[in-house]
């Protein structure tokens, strides 16, 4: 299946340019705002979002929001505090549910946005791998915006 292409962007991230100290774990402004656009997909059901990061010394996922209507084309600062309506939050590598905001300076810092042709429906106690795999299994489209290091 050919997966689509999403165009992903945000206000105060540039590809391949450090992530803002405030959406570090030395700032307290959450999740970075991220705007997202792609052609039009008749079967797209929700979107996703998928934060995670690679550094010398681990890799860690930061972010899983799913299940959002998939007419949203943007999410504002710390969207994670105020997700959108029907939506869901997985519990990241940490084990807290949310943004967990990255901590390492050195390391890219990757931002996925997935159309899906349904919904992610969890089960209770699916683990974080379970959902990711339930959101690889219907993406249709995807994009990414990758930050490096933490400025």
């Amino acid at each position: 299946m050919d997966i689509a292409e999403i165009n992903v962007s945000s206000p105060e991230l540039r590809e391949g340019k450090p992530l803002p100290r405030e959406y570090s774990c030395k700032g307290d402004q959450g999740s970075p705002p991220l705007r997202w656009s792609s052609q039009p997909l008749s079967d797209a059901k929700s979107i996703a979002i998928v934060v995670d990061s690679h550094t010398s010394s681990e890799a860690a996922v930061h972010w899983v929001l799913y299940n959002i209507p998939a007419t949203t084309t943007e999410l504002g600062p710390n969207a994670a505090a105020d997700p959108p309506a029907g939506s869901g939050q997985a519990r990241v590598t940490s084990g807290k549910v949310g943004y967990e905001p990255p901590c390492q300076d050195t390391g890219s810092y990757r931002f996925t946005v997935y159309t899906l042709n349904g919904k992610v429906d969890p089960e209770e106690g699916d683990s974080l791998p379970e959902i990711l795999k339930k959101i690889a299994d219907q993406t249709i489209a995807r994009g990414r915006l990758t930050a490096v290091d933490i400025q």
